[in-house]
């Protein structure tokens, strides 16, 4: 039985919270203790690795754990016939979320290090290359994601997904943002993991082709969707997976 909408909505919001604080964070404070920017990005890619990994582990039996509006849209589009996925409602509630967390977690890792609590970020990221990065980006974490729960391996996401996305800090173009609501949420603070106003139109667009292109590539290498497909990422207990092994 899945908890009820409140609880799952209340660990989506907290979850998003927790890993935007954690990116926005670590950002700083890797400027303030290097100037290297590579030691930069690898204090900030390692810092989300291990929170993200505890975040889905957590929070993965209540929700699923998306934190990610991409990943609840396609858990969306994969059971929307089979009504065994997040309904619209819920998809609705998931997204709102997602968004008002990732805002909050933004603003809470900036009120931490004494920065303006909302400041728009002037860091221009508007280029073709880097829309290519998050297409590559989304669709990996959505074929990681959908892959594992297709064959009934779940357990593995906490560590998977956590390592895939520390991957893709560093061979993506983007630094692999893969996220639209932690995309919004890093418009609010001008710092290293910042990201101008302007340019989150096209980085929200190449996530969503990314998405699709991710469950493209989950029909492809694991066959036709099969009804009792679910978004979830995390099995619910340790003893029954969210989703039945294909």
């Amino acid at each position: 039985m899945k908890p009820p909408l409140g609880r799952r909505v209340a660990a989506e919001a907290v979850g998003t919270a927790a890993l935007v604080a954690v990116v926005v964070g670590s950002g700083i404070q890797a400027t303030e203790l290097s100037r290297d920017v590579g030691v930069q990005l690898l204090a900030n890619s390692m810092s989300t690795v291990f929170a993200l990994g505890v975040l889905i582990a957590l929070l993965g039996p209540v929700s699923g754990a998306h934190f990610n509006p991409a990943v609840t849209l396609a858990a969306w589009f994969t059971d929307r016939r089979s009504g065994s996925g997040p309904s619209l409602s819920d998809v609705t509630a998931y997204v709102l979320a997602q968004v008002a967390g990732a805002v909050a977690g933004a603003v809470l890792a900036d009120a931490m290090f004494a920065e303006p609590l909302v400041k728009w970020s002037t860091h221009d990221r508007f280029a073709g290359h880097l829309w290519l990065g998050e297409v590559v980006a989304t669709a990996g974490l959505v074929l990681l994601v959908f892959g594992l729960n297709r064959t009934g391996r779940g357990r593995f996401a906490p560590g998977a997904v956590a390592a895939f996305i520390g991957a893709a800090y560093w061979f993506t173009s983007s630094t692999s943002f893969a996220n639209p609501a932690v995309t919004i949420a890093r418009t609010f603070t001008d710092t290293f993991a910042g990201i101008a106003p302007a340019s989150v139109a096209p980085f929200v667009a190449a996530q969503l082709v990314g998405a699709a292109a991710g469950l493209g590539l989950v029909a492809l290498v694991f066959g036709p969707v099969a009804p009792a497909e679910t978004g979830a990422v995390m099995p619910q207990d340790d003893a029954e997976p969210a989703v039945s092994p294909r």
